[in-house]
């Protein structure tokens, strides 16, 4: 049975489309996300990066792989209710944690989030994945933008570094060139979202966001989560999060200790 958050109609859509709204699925733990953000700016980690060019507007933060050395963040990991939701949408038994990720925009940072998908950049293939994108202020035009049912595409597309914007590594075979889903009339799903609702969406599913024009913050945590047919593999290139000295081979699942079953 679906946790009290999850109906029938969500499940159906996250099959279908790869992405759907989940309200208040962080509400409860709103003020303990935002303190954990603020730790993490003041304490950034070994992955923090600034995502603006000399020159351009504002700020553009963002760190993953800290949910083991914030407080804030463990918590929110083994309290909030995000573990179940996530297996009630991908349909999975077991919900095993991958990485969080924050990702903050203050005003006045016009710089998009380019578009693109997460799972090239990942060492983990399946079906039954899922990220929570969570605001902690109120978004209206610097939300999150995803394009429905690209988790299907026969192609994933071609990841790049964003700063950079070089290919992140290039195989014209087997990745699609990034497009442009305003310019070719794709499906985007984009929502005003209060602080502590949540974006659900498949690895494979084409994001991005807009630029923070606003008066106020950005501030956006994520969890990735992974579901029972999660396992390793091996990429062309370095992968993001790297993870090194992990020891998995390929085809195995992700070694509990790191990635602990939620």
């Amino acid at each position: 049975m679906p946790s009290s958050l999850i109906t029938q109609d969500h499940i159906d859509t996250y099959q279908r489309e790869g992405v759907v709204l989940i309200k208040g699925l962080f509400k409860d733990h709103v003020d303990l996300i935002r303190a954990g953000i603020e730790r993490n700016m003041t304490e950034p980690g070994e992955y923090a990066a600034e995502n603006l060019h000399k020159g351009e507007s504002g700020r553009f933060f963002d760190d993953y792989c800290n949910w083991m050395r914030i407080p804030e963040f463990a918590e929110v990991v083994r309290t909030s209710p995000a573990a179940e939701a996530a297996a009630d949408l991908m349909q999975s038994q077991t919900t095993q944690m991958f990485h969080d990720h924050v990702l903050v925009k203050e005003p006045g940072t016009t710089k998009a989030t380019p578009w693109h998908q997460d799972g090239p950049y990942y060492f983990v293939e399946g079906q039954q994945t899922v990220s929570f994108w969570s605001p902690m202020d109120a978004v209206e035009n610097a939300t999150l933008r995803c394009v429905a049912g690209s988790h299907l595409w026969e192609k994933a597309v071609l990841p790049t570094r964003w700063l950079s914007e070089q290919n992140f590594y290039a195989d014209s075979d087997a990745y699609m060139p990034v497009p442009d889903p305003d310019v070719e009339g794709m499906p985007i799903r984009e929502w005003t979202m209060e602080p502590g609702d949540a974006v659900a969406f498949n690895y494979y599913v084409l994001h991005g966001a807009r630029g923070n024009t606003t008066n106020q913050r950005r501030r956006a945590f994520s969890l990735r989560l992974l579901g029972d047919d999660a396992r390793y593999i091996e990429r062309p290139g370095k992968t993001s999060p790297p993870f090194p000295g992990h020891d998995m081979k390929p085809g195995q699942a992700l070694r509990e200790d790191w990635f602990p079953i939620l």
